[in-house]
Order: structure tokens, then C-alpha cells, then sequence
């Protein structure tokens, strides 16, 4: 039967008086160790093991740090009535803790080095996978697309309808302004640079050619980024933690043909639609800040606006679909993602917002490249 181990400390004429007994195990680490720090030892102790029942390596530790390193081993010297094993023992966690007590501090950490490259190949290993994961999903949804094209009645389009409604009417009042804003900004800039030279009149091909090119399509997806992509990965996550998801698949459901595949094709029909209303927002601000400040009439802003080539902004809207498809992508796989926590819905959907506006702008940084090289 355990015997609970226990430490006895009474006041002697000379020197305090220690008992141990019971056992010192593992099993009774927590209360021995409460029994140790509230323990204060003045002095030599003397120190009575009679009683002591097992021991092992925790209680052991414990003594050490009762004692003192020094007063362990020459407990293990001098007491006959401990085991060979025992002294032993003592002896080895004696040796250990005057290691501990007397090592120098450390000055930096010795295996900085390895550590970094093993947590870097950690990130390198957990982004490898992500992104296979992201690979297989995109699969899986291009799959069911082109399944739904063979088989059009499948579509469910009241969904279609209802995705088109959050991401495409709800965004455009801020999407209008937002880009009226900029565009104004820009104009503002362009009239107190250009004006130095009397190149004033330029603004307008100066905002022209960014919303037109850049600003447009790119500040469109930002938004819808941050918008949409956290409304399907909240959306989704949350029937996930529901085990709504789990009950579709029950029923003979694909979650990625009723949940993913309308929530996709609303986004590659907003974000064109929406991209063309920030275009003309923007060069809507900057005509009017260009016609405020500079002196020219209204009618030369419109012309120098009807002259820009279309193609620049066939240039812009080709990167529309693109960003549509990666924003419902990210936003859904994360949402899939999701386990049955409130914390890892807001965690997801954080992570959806941030992947999106991230892989918008090396998008768009890439395709600047492709049509410099191309000349377009």
C-alpha cells in the first residue's frame, strides 16, 4: 500500500532535526514539493532517513533541493542503512544538481543556428502542404464547374443570384467612393507635380492610365478581399463547426457544388462588373479635381479621356477574372478548413483576408511584368 511521503523538521538543541519518511515518488511529487518550499532549513541539519520508504529519482530531486547537493552525498556516505541502489541514486542527483547549480549562464543560445533552420524548414514543410492542398481543392472546383456545365440544370442559380447580391450590390456604394477618393488623390498629386511645368492638363492621362491599367480592378479586389473572402470563410466555417457540411455529405450532397462553385461564379461576375464602376468612379475624381485646378475646360478633359486606346483597359480587366477566382478560392478553402471552435472561424478568416489581398498584389505584380515584356 502507498505510503504518502511526509518531511517532519523540529528545532534541536544544536541543529534542526529533519525526518523523512513514507514514500518519495513520482506519484507524490506535488505534495512533497509543497512540503519542500515552505520548508526553511537554518544550519546543518541533521537529517533521519530510517523511515524513508521508496524512493526514485523525483523524490530524489527533491531531497537535493531540500538539502543541498553537498548535504545528498555525504547523506549517501554516511548512512549505513541505506541500500546500495539508494546511495547510488543520491549520488547521481547530488552530481546532477551541482552541475545545474555551478554551470555558467548561457551567453546566446549555442544551437540559434539549427534552430532556425529547423523552424524554417518547419514553415517551408507546412506551406508545401497548404499548398497541395490548395492545388487539389482548385481541382476539385474546376471538377464541378466543368461538371456543371455538362449538366445545366444544376445550377443552382437562386444561390448565384443571392452570392451576386452580398458581393456585387452591396459593394458598390464603397467601391464607388473609394475609388472616387483615390482617383482625387491622385489627381491632386498629378495637378502640384505636373503643374511645376505647366504639364498640368497630363493629370488626366495620368489617372486615366492608372485606374484604367492598376488601380481599377486591383483596389476592387482589395475590397472584395477583405469583404468577401472573410463572409465565405465565416460563412462556410461556421456550418463546418455546425456539421452542416457533414450532414450534406450524409444526404448525398457535394458542399463544393452547393457551397464553393456559387460563391465562385458570383465573384468572376462582380469583380469585372465592379472593376469597371472603380474605373470610372476614379476618372470621375480626378476629371474633377484636374477641371477644379487646372484651367481648362470640361470639354478638353472628356476628349483627352475619349483618346486613351481601350486596350489599356482590356489590359486591367483580363486580371479581374483572376482575382475573382483566387478570392473565392482562398475564402472558401479557409472556411473549409475550420474546425468546430469559434477561435478557429475568427483565426480562418482572419487568414482568408490577409492570403487574398497578399496574393492579389503578387498577382498583379506578375501580370505588370508579363505585359511589360509583351509590350502591351
Amino acid at each position: 500500500m502507498a505510503d504518502p511521503g511526509h518531511l517532519e523538521c523540529r528545532a534541536g538543541a544544536a541543529a534542526p532535526e529533519v525526518r523523512i519518511r513514507g514514500d518519495w515518488t513520482l506519484a507524490h511529487y506535488r505534495t512533497l514539493l509543497r512540503q519542500v518550499e515552505q520548508t526553511r532549513l537554518g544550519g546543518e541539519p541533521r537529517v533521519d532517513l530510517s523511515a524513508l520508504g521508496r524512493l526514485d529519482t523525483a523524490g530524489a530531486t527533491l531531497l537535493a533541493r531540500l538539502l543541498g547537493a553537498a548535504r545528498v552525498e555525504a547523506l549517501a556516505r554516511s548512512t549505513p542503512e541505506l541500500s546500495a541502489e539508494r546511495r547510488k541514486l543520491l549520488q547521481a542527483v547530488a552530481a546532477a544538481s551541482e552541475r545545474a547549480r555551478t554551470a555558467p549562464e548561457p551567453r546566446g543560445d549555442p544551437y540559434f543556428l539549427g534552430q532556425l533552420t529547423i523552424g524554417l524548414g518547419a514553415q517551408m514543410t507546412h506551406a508545401g502542404h497548404q499548398l497541395a492542398r490548395a492545388i487539389g481543392f482548385t481541382g476539385l472546383v474546376i471538377a464541378a464547374f466543368a461538371a456543371g456545365l455538362l449538366r445545366p440544370w444544376r445550377w443552382r442559380l437562386a444561390a448565384v443570384s443571392r452570392q451576386l447580391q452580398h458581393t456585387a450590390l452591396e459593394a458598390l456604394p464603397i467601391v464607388a467612393l473609394l475609388t472616387f477618393a483615390v482617383g482625387a488623390v491622385i489627381a491632386v498629386l498629378g495637378v502640384t507635380v505636373l503643374g511645376r511645368f505647366g504639364a498640368g492638363i497630363f493629370t488626366v492621362d495620368l489617372v486615366a492610365y492608372a485606374f484604367l491599367r492598376e488601380f481599377g480592378v486591383v483596389l476592387t479586389a482589395i475590397l472584395l478581399a477583405g469583404r468577401s473572402a472573410s463572409a465565405f470563410t465565416a460563412q462556410i466555417g461556421s456550418m463546418k463547426a455546425n456539421e452542416e457540411l457533414d450532414a450534406m455529405r450524409a444526404q448525398g450532397f457535394s458542399p463544393i457544388e452547393m457551397l464553393v462553385i456559387p460563391r465562385v461564379v458570383a465573384l468572376l461576375i462582380a469583380v469585372p462588373l465592379l472593376s469597371f464602376v472603380a474605373v470610372v468612379c476614379g476618372l470621375a475624381g480626378g476629371g474633377l479635381v484636374t477641371l477644379l485646378n487646372v484651367d481648362v475646360p470640361a470639354g478638353r478633359i472628356i476628349a483627352l479621356y475619349s483618346d486613351i486606346s481601350v486596350s489599356h483597359y482590356l489590359a486591367g480587366l483580363a486580371k479581374a477574372p483572376i482575382f475573382a477566382f483566387v478570392i473565392a478560392i482562398i475564402g472558401c478553402l479557409e472556411g473549409i478548413k475550420c474546425s468546430a471552435s469559434a477561435q478557429s472561424v475568427g483565426t480562418h478568416t482572419t487568414s482568408a483576408v490577409v492570403q487574398s489581398i497578399f496574393w492579389v498584389i503578387i498577382l498583379n505584380a506578375v501580370a505588370a511584368l508579363i505585359y511589360v515584356e509583351l509590350g502591351w
